[in-house]
């Protein structure tokens, strides 16, 4: 059979695409196999360090729970939200840091200050300045804010890179229930561990007073705990959410519907 030259030149073109195409196909595979054996396999074995999506409230080995006004309500966090009154915030004019009592008091009576109680739960094998089992010199842990590996030393300049944040910020609690309690409900509200984590210094900073409407942690794996913490404060101290507060805690939980209010066990 006579084959005409324009076939046979169509004959030729289309063995040189395969071949390209074969090639192609080659040579990333053999990348793959490459990258799977220097980094791959062990970018896929290394999971995302997010920090912990859940922190304790007390150890009762040395910590005692604060009498809070109310106890928190067990179940769901959603339905505990939905049991918070919602209105608007109240004036914040006369509001002053003082109306929570003296910071860092030892509400429970432990021999410690609360700050440190903070960062002895907090903190992951804490290291104590010497001749004292309360004050905390250095620790590091997984701040759940950033999800970061932060480290404490305490110092004048270096002790800032760690706080102890009001998980409802006191200005927060002051507009929203907070003046209707008593000196030392407030003073109890201030001290308590429920209402208390260590956390990085410059997210704390960044947080300021604000609502779970207008700032939440960075590290979204944090996110549901951390707003079940902020539900079940309001609850336990009395205190209300605005409705744009409630909405954005409830986009939260819609992600974890199973999160549980935080009870101080």
């Amino acid at each position: 059979m006579t084959i005409s030259w324009a076939a046979y030149r169509r004959a030729r073109r289309r063995a040189r695409q395969a071949w390209a195409v074969l090639l192609l196909v080659a040579v990333s595979g053999i990348a793959g196999i490459a990258w799977f054996f220097t980094a791959g396999q062990f970018a896929a074995a290394e999971p995302q360090v997010t920090g912990p999506s859940e922190m304790p409230v007390l150890d009762r080995t040395w910590m005692k729970a604060v009498a809070s006004v109310e106890p928190v309500p067990e179940g769901a966090a959603s339905a505990a939200l939905d049991g918070l009154p919602v209105k608007g915030r109240a004036p914040k004019d006369n509001y002053q840091r003082t109306n929570f009592g003296q910071a860092w008091l030892d509400v429970d009576r432990n021999g410690c200050d609360t700050r440190n109680d903070i960062l002895r739960r907090d903190l992951a094998n804490p290291v104590f300045t010497e001749g004292s089992g309360c004050r905390v010199a250095s620790g590091t842990f997984q701040e759940p804010y950033t999800g970061r590996t932060v480290a404490f030393e305490r110092g004048a300049e270096s002790s800032k890179a760690v706080q102890i944040d009001h998980v409802v910020a006191l200005g927060d609690a002051w507009q929203k229930g907070a003046q209707q309690l008593t000196p030392p409900q407030r003073q109890s509200l201030a001290n308590d561990p429920l209402n208390l984590i260590a956390a990085d210094g410059p997210a704390n900073q960044e947080k300021s007073a604000s609502d779970a409407a207008s700032w939440l942690p960075k590290n979204k794996a944090f996110r549901c705990h951390y707003v079940a913490r902020q539900i079940s404060v309001k609850a336990a101290y009395r205190l209300w959410v605005t409705q744009a507060e409630k909405d954005a805690m409830k986009r939260v939980l819609d992600s974890c519907p199973g999160q549980p209010t935080i009870i101080p066990r």
